[in-house]
Formats: structure tokens, sequence, C-alpha cells
């Protein structure tokens, strides 16, 4: 029998894990056909069918999900092999997969990310923006970025951000057609944009004020589940916001946006963590970020 090599078992995995040709592809950077016809080969080649696949859905067999799960302990000791080279590289050098939230993606690693390849060129960083609660390990990423207090406990957790705070906000344009409200419980009256979690979650509205906490339930007729386009219809004013204050403060400066109740902070959230399994040993590459951002951290005082 001619043996499969690890790129066929590795594009099986890809297939197996995401029940999907159409996004194992785009993970693997392959065509579609091309995927497929590595998959057929394969099956012809172990003389079994691993996957039943329609038009429309994607399903292990029961050989495929026998194979799948002694193949996933392999491959993570492949990637553990190569990775183990590092330990004799001048600089850390192999890939990075993270999971990134858009706040984070905008306010942590923005700033940062042309510095750290700068430093790091060996390493390749993919990053993927979402807002979704995503399994690290089921989709195979070195880590993840996510507010301290939604990271789970078997996880180890690393602060790479100051408490978040957040700003409520309008446009000129809207505060010139309402008055602008002197409490939280006058936002009832107004016309706020609200943003939707990926896990159906509405983002609350919550401030403190004397040591007391208070959320308000907001209304209004938009709600996105993208900061960006939120940002950019309370820019045109459309309505109410509540923003990072990292994202606010400059569009404050610049006068397009005006910051509302300043006597009534947000509430603070514990800022955010980058995440990961636990292990034996740190990849080098996500040691390197770790470092970098825990140092950069440290260099705003914080």
């Amino acid at each position: 029998m001619d043996r499969p090599d690890i790129a066929d078992m590795t594009a099986f995995v890809a297939v197996a894990e995401r029940r999907s040709f159409a996004k194992a592809a785009l993970h693997l950077g392959v065509s579609r056909s091309t995927l497929s016809e590595t998959i057929r080969r394969l099956e012809e080649r172990l003389d079994v069918r691993l996957l039943n696949r329609t038009t429309r859905s994607v399903a292990l067999t029961e050989i495929g999900e026998r194979l799948l799960a002694r193949l996933l302990p392999v491959l993570d000791d492949f990637a553990a092999a190569v990775e183990s080279i590092n330990a004799f590289r001048d600089r850390p050098s192999g890939s990075l997969r993270l999971t990134v939230p858009p706040p984070a993606a905008a306010s942590v690693l923005a700033p940062v990310l042309a510095r750290f390849l700068a430093a790091y060129p060996e390493i390749r960083l993919e990053i993927s923006v979402d807002d979704a609660l995503v399994d690290v390990v089921a989709g195979r990423y070195d880590a993840g970025i996510r507010p301290g207090e939604r990271v789970e406990r078997d996880m180890i957790a690393v602060r790479i951000s100051d408490e978040l705070r957040s700003k409520v906000v309008a446009a000129p344009s809207y505060l010139a057609r309402h008055p602008a409200p002197k409490t939280p419980r006058d936002l009832t009256r107004h016309n706020c944009i609200r943003i939707r979690f990926q896990s159906g979650l509405i983002l609350p509205w919550r401030f403190a004020h004397k040591g007391k906490d208070l959320e308000i339930a907001v209304a209004g007729n938009l709600v996105v589940n993208d900061s960006d386009l939120a940002l950019r219809a309370c820019l045109d004013g459309a309505g109410i916001c509540y923003l990072l204050a990292d994202h606010a403060a400059p569009l404050i400066a610049e006068g397009r946006l005006v910051e509302l109740l300043p006597d009534w902070p947000s509430s603070h959230s514990e800022g955010f963590y980058l995440y990961y399994p636990s292990r034996r040993q740190t990849p080098a590459p996500l040691q390197a970020l770790i470092d970098f951002l825990r140092a950069n951290l440290k260099a705003q005082g914080r």
C-alpha cells in the first residue's frame, strides 16, 4: 500500500474537524477541488471510506472517527517535535494562530503588530477576528484573547491590558436633534445603538456611581454584531453608543463624538487576557508574544 504522508493526514483532519470542504480549503489555503482530490486519493490508498459527503454536508464514518481520534495526538506530538527545534535558534520561528474579538484586535494587537513582526520576522502570525467564544483546542488555535471574566478556568491566562472602561457617546448631529441625557436612566428615552455578540448576548450598559453599580436596559432601532459598524452609525448621528474608552477618546478629542454622562463612568471589566491550554512546554512563538505584550503593558505603566 502506498502510505499517505503528513500532508494527507493534515488535510483529512482539517475536513474532519470543520465538517466542511469549503472551510477546510480556506484554512489550508488550497482550492476546494484540490482538497477533495487529496481526500479521494487518501481513501483510495487506505481502501476505506473516511467521510460521507453530500452537496450539503460532510460526516465522518466510523472508521473516520477512529482515525481522527488516533491522529490528533500524533499531530500534536509532531508539532511539539518541530517546536523543540526552537530551543536551538537565536530567535523563535514558526506559526502562531490566535482567535481574537474585534475590540482586542483594535486596541491590544493593532498598535503593536508591526513592532512584534519586526522583532520576530521568523514567526508567521495568523489572527482570526471573531466575537464568538471560540474553543481554542477544537479550533486548533495556539491561543486566544478574551476579557478576563470570559476565560475558562482550565486555561492558562495572562493579563495583557488594563481594566476596560466604556464611554457613552453621540455625534454632535444627534445631539442637535435630541437633548443630552443627564443620568443613565434618561438613556431609555434615546435611540441607543446596541451590540449583540454571536452568543446572542447583547452588550450590557453598566455604570458605577458612588460605589454602586447600575445596569440600564436601553433600546433603539439598530442592533449590530460589529463594533466598527456601530461606531460608523454613531458618527453619522444614528444614535447613542456605548464604546470602549480607548476607541472613543481620540474621536472625542477631534470633536467628532461628544462624551455623555461623564459623572457616571462605566463599571470596569477585568481587561483582556491572552489564554491558552496547559501544556508541558509553551511554544516559543507564543511565549515570545506573551513576553512582548506584557512588556508593552508594563511600558505603559499599567
